[in-house]
């Protein structure tokens, strides 16, 4: 079985990708998903979290995200911090369920693939990209974060340029290319493991 990575910058439409493969019937982990899971889930990660960010941080139990954004999404080192505490229970979470599929392969959907080093064990990474100014706008439109919050959360993630390039196959998600013959072009490479 097959381990692909499926990636790309805040913005560039990777969930809608995952939502593709998912309709064709291949399993699909959503790291970023998992990672708010398990922050209020697990008993010691959620100690840790409010050790380092106050207990403000949680609220009823339930992670408090504005909170928390307001202050990763505005130091580095705090952002640094928040990954390196809950990025390797995410990947440890990943591998378990990876490794329980039965498909001829599976997708991880995870925005910091490289950034987290969460891309060990993978066969290949797929990378999803857009113009900037269409995620941006995208990010807008359902967040409701103003332009400077949308370029400062882009800034935290390796440049999507840079990001492609790491990427064995990459969708180009800009609203002229269709997606689909480009992911159904991908399913038939991964399905037969043939990448002639």
């Amino acid at each position: 079985m097959l381990k692909i990575g499926l990636t790309g910058g805040i913005g560039s439409g990777k969930s809608i990708i995952a939502k593709v493969f998912k309709t064709l019937g291949i399993p699909v982990f959503d790291a970023d998903e998992t990672a708010k899971r398990i922050m209020e889930e697990d008993d010691d990660l959620m100690q840790l979290l409010t050790n380092e960010f106050g207990t403000a941080v949680y609220s009823n139990n339930k992670l408090n995200k504005a909170y928390l954004s307001n202050i990763v999404f505005n130091d580095a080192y705090k952002l640094d911090k928040l990954n390196a505490l809950v990025h390797p229970a995410a990947i440890t979470a990943a591998l378990s369920w990876m490794n329980k599929q039965t498909a001829p392969y599976v997708i991880k959907e995870a925005a910091l693939i490289f950034e987290s080093g969460s891309g060990i064990g993978l066969d290949y990474i797929i990378g999803v990209t857009a113009p900037k100014h269409l995620r941006i706008k995208r990010v807008m439109d359902r967040s409701g974060l103003n332009r400077d919050e949308v370029i400062a959360r882009m800034n935290r993630q390796i440049e999507d340029e840079i990001k492609m390039k790491l990427c064995d196959f990459v969708i180009n998600n800009d609203e002229q290319n269709a997606v689909l013959p480009q992911v159904l072009a991908l399913h038939e490479k991964f399905s037969a493991h043939n990448f002639d």
